[in-house]
């Protein structure tokens, strides 16, 4: 499959793992559902790896896999299932995709890459449209937590913005099947420290949509879905493998919408649409 099939199946998988996780929060703590996710994956990737027969990278890289697994996934799932208990999923969406501003900017002021001229006017531009959302979010007709949602899941997107760049210069050495395997056991790891931490009280008996909901994280996005980013990842600088995200947020209100019966409020879309121009831009100055 070309590099335009393998972005067009990454966006869809990634658009539906939003929805997926709207069958999962209602009836059990946000962490204890994308903890249990990703221990269900882990042991199905070392299976694979057993029959692709998959050396261990170098140390120095396993470090790299590590910091992806904690910050990149951990980091940034928990606070994007946390709120999605409280906004829509397509608003998550949209918000987690702030990835590549965050990561642009942290390779022309932390690495000391050379940023063009556009693309920090994408950067400048993204960030107006986030404003726009968390203005309408924080001082419109919303219970307070709304606005702390969208706090919450910025810095989801921050945390995954760390775990790339960590992971960047190991990108073409890593085989994709180890580098899913090794940053879904620490996730998973990570995520059950924080579920036992934070969320005590053990999860009930699921229904059959939970389960369905669940099952398909753990196939199609744990596996199927993860193994395609770190794909992308070998092929793609950091900044644009993240940016290709931009598609996702309006195909993920499109589920919420048809799937859910969502509904954005305007600020959401007038912010969303600047934002997803910023990142449009920042695209294209990154090509």
């Amino acid at each position: 499959m070309g590099g335009v099939g393998l972005g067009l199946l990454f966006v869809a998988i990634w658009a539906s793992a939003f929805t997926a996780i709207k069958g999962v929060v209602p009836e059990w703590p946000a962490l204890w559902g994308v903890a249990l996710r990703f221990a269900l994956v882990a042991p199905v990737l070392f299976v694979v790896l057993a029959l692709r027969g998959v050396r261990w990278p170098a140390r120095g890289d396993r470090w790299r896999i590590l910091a992806m697994g904690v910050f990149g996934t951990a980091g940034y799932l928990a606070p994007a299932w946390i709120a999605s208990t409280v906004l829509p999923s397509g608003l998550v969406a949209l918000l987690s995709s702030t990835a590549p501003l965050f990561v642009a900017a942290g390779e022309g002021l932390v690495l000391g890459q050379r940023v063009p001229g556009r693309a920090w006017a994408g950067l400048v531009l993204g960030w107006l449209g986030v404003v726009i959302l968390g203005a309408g979010r924080g001082l419109g007709s919303f219970h307070a937590a709304e606005a702390w949602a969208v706090l919450l899941a910025l810095t989801g997107a921050l945390s995954q913005a760390v775990g790339l760049l960590c992971f960047a210069p190991a990108r073409a050495r890593v085989d994709a099947w180890t580098a899913n395997a090794g940053q879904t056991t620490a996730s998973a790891l990570t995520l059950l420290l924080l579920a036992w931490w934070l969320e005590p009280g053990l999860p009930a008996a699921p229904s059959l949509t939970l389960v369905l909901s669940l099952a398909y994280g753990v196939v199609v996005v744990g596996v199927g879905g993860y193994a395609l980013y770190f794909v992308m990842l070998r092929r793609l600088p950091p900044a644009t493998a993240a940016a290709l995200q931009l598609l996702a947020p309006p195909l993920a209100a499109m589920f919420g919408w048809a799937l859910l019966g969502e509904t954005l409020a305007w600020t959401d879309v007038a912010g969303g649409l600047v934002t997803l121009a910023g990142l449009a831009v920042l695209f294209r100055a990154r090509r």
